[in-house]
């Protein structure tokens, strides 16, 4: 949890971990701040995750399946309450393909099944996401807090590198 969570916030995500070594205080402020919206992404353990009741959650992402269906349900269980949307997305290695064949069968749903993007994918789907934030932010209009620091950035670097970068 630890490893996740501090790996998505070097990335530039608001993320806070749940585990069974927090004390009920520490505990707490990591639910505080997610429930407040401090934190976007809550990294958990099953064990310290039972019983939280967390409305407008919208993703659950298993890092790695649970070991037996009713733990997988309870957790995807998570999102799109309320009669609201929601996704659940499992990471699942060649080795645990049967094991989530065995989930579909005691739970009587088919799991949709995608690949992993490939890199040249990942990255064109990072660019269109910086291309369009790149396009609110000039939308919006006032950049004049920030030309200074472009005419210094332009005096240095070409335009081209300046963007790609």
């Amino acid at each position: 949890v630890d490893e996740l969570s501090e790996g998505l916030q070097k990335r530039g995500y608001s993320a806070d971990g749940l585990h069974g070594d927090l004390s009920q205080n520490q505990r707490a402020a990591v639910m505080r701040k997610f429930r407040d919206g401090s934190i976007d992404v809550l990294v958990a353990t099953d064990v310290a995750a039972r019983g939280l009741d967390v409305s407008g959650v919208t993703h659950v992402i298993n890092f790695d399946l649970p070991q037996d269906p009713e733990s997988y349900v309870h957790r995807i269980g998570r999102t799109g309450r309320a009669g609201k949307e929601g996704s659940a997305w499992s990471f699942v290695t060649p080795r645990e393909i049967d094991h989530l064949n065995f989930i579909e069968r005691v739970t009587r749903h088919r799991i949709m099944r995608k690949p992993v993007p490939s890199l040249a994918e990942a990255i064109e789907g990072k660019q269109r996401i910086i291309g369009e934030r790149l396009l609110e932010v000039l939308e919006q209009g006032d950049l004049n807090e920030y030309k200074a620091l472009t005419i210094q950035l332009l005096d240095q670097y070409d335009s081209v590198q300046l963007l790609s970068a």
